[in-house]
């Protein structure tokens, strides 16, 4: 077995076998608090389809986005560790009936606490749509001792003689950190997949990676997690479904709490505090000074001219820093960023691709006049509403693309960026004066904020295969190397400079071919699921 770790070591065991996944907590020269544990070890007294292993694809993208996560500033449990084996099971990826054989692997998993929304949930009391309720219902004793712990180990800075006061406060900051939290996955174009009370931490960290994905070609309803077919977890509904979370989790602590109470604060603070620390953060990425009440607008047409040209994510917030006056100080290099922009958005032929509905027009108008008689009739086909809803959506953008020539797509883009980065140099100059005495030093410092909050590397899931498919061959090579990527996640670096100790002839095909910077091809794009 090999050991891939984050300071590029590789060590040797031919004897590793794990049967326990806790191993401990240790108190750092900070006098921080971290849970250590194994995740994919084997038998635990809880382990789902009876090997409690973990396979090599699943512990290799969730050590790898841990520490991707951790170098661009957002809060996230870590990965110290993976261990690959040369032991298989069978694993059905996609759950279509055809199983295959994998190589296992085991990720050293650490933070200060790994309790979630869903621990507490084995308090719930009687759902009234279900009749079901948590199997330690009316255990308030667990419960409060449950509260106990996390308030006095995690929350200590939280003081009150009353202890349902104290209590109270800690879910008020718990749920304010979930805000925050949400707010910083969305800065990034980063897509959790699998958004449920077991995968939510209490302490507001980025836990349990599994069908997740940055964005490339930005789409705000791409569904990364083969099994979500409602896209309920997509991008755009992320921050809906961490504040409904966060009102599970008041109606788990309701045995001892005031439910009324816990969800009147969810409702008036969650999104208020997402807005805050989501509009503080394109403040930066954009590159501005002060908050106007029409940067909303702004963002939100920047998003749907990328939408709407194919633009990626990543590339495009960090181009923006591109932007600078012109010698006469009067004007800014619009025309040459515009360019540089339009020459990146997906082709005619890749956007025409992407929005080629699964059926016609004809088909989904019949469907839902059915599921207006029968609601039910769209499960029985495997299908659902918000399908239905796309594919019309498809079928419009579809039209509009199906006879457009590549010259025509170029001529909409470029005028489309045109239109939002005239704005944009509007409000720019609102807070820097171009005939100011130190304009240079401040627009040198604008670049700077702007590539410290916009990172030129992110884990996108092309990437993380190729890795995965040379390591399953025991090629560890592209693993470090894409660690070290990750690392650097904003570094202005060249490619051949932060890969400096590795293989100069491999490093100069990744720089030249941008590998790590360019999104994926079409038929590079990668299915996800939940399988581990």
């Amino acid at each position: 077995m090999e050991q891939l770790c984050k300071h590029n070591r590789l060590k040797r065991n031919t004897n590793m076998l794990f049967f326990f996944s806790y191993l401990g907590e240790v108190i750092n020269d900070k006098n921080e608090r971290w849970e250590i544990q194994l995740k994919g070890a084997g038998l635990t007294p809880y382990s789902r389809s009876a090997d409690g292993r973990k396979v090599l694809r699943s512990t290799l993208r969730e050590f790898m986005c841990s520490e991707a996560m951790h170098f661009l500033g957002i809060p996230t449990t870590r990965a110290g560790s993976c261990v690959v084996s040369d032991s298989k099971v069978v694993r059905d990826i996609f759950y279509d009936g055809n199983p295959k054989m994998e190589r296992c692997a085991v990720v050293l998993r650490i933070a200060q606490s790994f309790i979630r929304f869903g621990s507490f949930e084995i308090f719930r009391p009687v759902d009234p749509d279900y009749g079901n309720k948590g199997p330690s219902f009316g255990r308030n004793d667990i419960l409060i001792k449950m509260l106990d712990y996390v308030s006095d180990t995690f929350y200590s800075n939280i003081i009150s003689d009353d202890a349902h006061e104290k209590y109270e406060k800690v879910f008020q900051e718990i749920v304010l950190r979930t805000a925050k939290l949400v707010a910083e996955w969305q800065s990034v174009g980063w897509v959790h997949g699998v958004l449920n009370t077991d995968n939510m931490s209490i302490l507001g960290l980025t836990i349990d990676y599994g069908p997740f994905g940055f964005l490339d070609r930005y789409d705000p309803d791409h569904i990364f997690n083969g099994s979500d077919t409602a896209g309920r977890y997509t991008y755009r509904n992320q921050v809906d479904i961490c504040e409904w979370n966060c009102i599970k989790l008041a109606e788990a602590l309701s045995p001892v709490l005031d439910l009324v109470k816990l969800k009147d604060f969810v409702k008036k603070n969650f999104k208020q505090e997402f807005e805050r620390v989501y509009l503080e953060k394109m403040k930066k990425k954009f590159g501005l000074v002060n908050s106007k009440p029409s940067d909303s607008d702004l963002f939100k047409k920047f998003f749907d001219t990328m939408y709407e040209t194919g633009a990626d994510f990543t590339n495009t917030f960090r181009k923006l820093s591109l932007l600078e006056f012109l010698p006469n100080k009067t004007d800014m290099n619009t025309s040459e960023l515009v360019n540089v922009i339009v020459s990146e958005c997906a082709s005619i032929d890749d956007m025409r691709s992407f929005f080629k509905p699964k059926m016609p027009k004809e088909t989904l108008d019949k469907l839902f006049a059915a599921a207006e008689e029968n609601p039910g009739i769209l499960e029985y086909f495997g299908l659902n509403e918000v399908f239905l809803k796309n594919q019309l959506k498809f079928i419009e953008k579809y039209e509009k693309l199906k006879n457009k020539t590549v010259e025509e797509k170029k001529q909409i883009d470029t005028e489309l960026w045109s239109n939002w980065l005239n704005e944009y140099v509007n409000r720019i100059q609102e807070d820097y004066d171009p005939k100011s005495q130190d304009i240079d030093a401040k627009m040198t410092d604008r670049n700077k904020k702007m590539n410290s909050n916009n990172p030129r590397f992110i884990l996108r899931n092309h990437i993380i295969q190729e890795a995965i498919e040379k390591a399953d061959n025991n090629d560890f090579t592209e693993a470090k190397m894409l660690l070290k990527i990750l690392e650097n996640a904003f570094s202005e670096k060249s490619v051949d400079a932060i890969l400096a100790n590795f293989d100069p002839e491999a490093v100069r095909q990744k720089s030249e071919s941008k590998f790590y910077e360019n999104p994926p091809l079409p038929t590079k794009c990668v299915r996800l699921t939940c399988s581990s």
